[in-house]
């Protein structure tokens, strides 16, 4: 391989604790010619604001701005060509550097490979360049052990389901879990209750809000008559619910 090009890293940072960064993810921003960070157009880069203070001074920083488009529903067409071409786009910014020889580190909120934007970057570029993953505290644990909610033990099943599906689904997959986690609360949060109400599983809900982060906060869900939540929310339902 041509050794003039440039390895791509896939960099986990944590839930929003900065002390819950990994020391090989510090090690490697510490040492990455550039550093891209996803963000929404106007707004900061919360991966960034955990992992800022560990930059390689000098290093080149690049922002990946999400074209605007919450306002289209995830399924609409017009969504998937917005949010494709700008993966690509983001892609093809990624990879001049690759091919410039220069290290790329992508910053990723939790897990790269878990509900990231890096995954997008990973799938077009891993087969093209050398590649490493640093995994990241994911934000569900972050939360449950914020709550100190033991989430599963034994013979547990634990799901993961995002908050976008359909309220029957939602609340089918909710009856057949022994423990779950309900990523993607948003605006999604009314739908989310009434599944959990449906499934019997809302009196042991948890609501989690910016776990790990300043101004966090843990609440039953059925005691928080609230409606709006925002992106950094998760809702629990702990398992192992005959403990021993």
């Amino acid at each position: 391989m041509n050794a003039a090009i440039g390895q791509l890293i896939g960099v986990g940072v944590g839930p929003g604790d900065p002390e819950l960064m990994t020391l090989k993810a510090v090690r490697a921003l510490e040492q990455a010619d550039v550093i891209a960070h996803f963000a929404k157009a106007g707004n900061n880069s919360h991966a960034r604001t955990i992992a800022g203070a560990h930059f390689r001074l000098g290093a080149e920083e690049l922002p990946l701005l999400y074209p605007v488009t919450t306002e289209i529903h995830r399924h609409d067409e017009a969504y998937k060509l917005a949010i494709g071409a700008f993966y690509d786009e983001s892609a093809a910014r990624v990879a001049e550097r690759l091919m410039a020889g220069l290290n790329v580190a992508v910053l990723s909120e939790g897990d790269p490979l878990f509900y990231g934007s890096y995954m997008h970057l990973h799938v077009r570029l891993a087969h093209r360049f050398p590649t490493r993953v640093i995994p990241g505290v994911t934000g569900m644990s972050g939360c449950w052990s914020q709550a100190g909610a033991p989430i599963a033990q034994g013979d547990d099943v634990l799901m993961v389901l995002p908050g976008t599906l359909d309220e029957p689904e939602l609340a089918r997959r909710l009856g057949e879990a022994d423990a779950a986690v309900i990523m993607k609360v948003g605006r999604n949060l009314p739908k989310i209750r009434r599944a959990l109400a449906a499934a019997g599983r809302l009196p042991r809900a948890l609501y989690v809000e910016r776990g790990t982060m300043a101004e966090s906060y843990v609440v039953p869900l059925a005691e928080r008559n609230d409606d709006r939540a925002p992106y950094f929310a998760i809702v629990l339902v702990p398992g192992w619910e005959r403990a021993a």
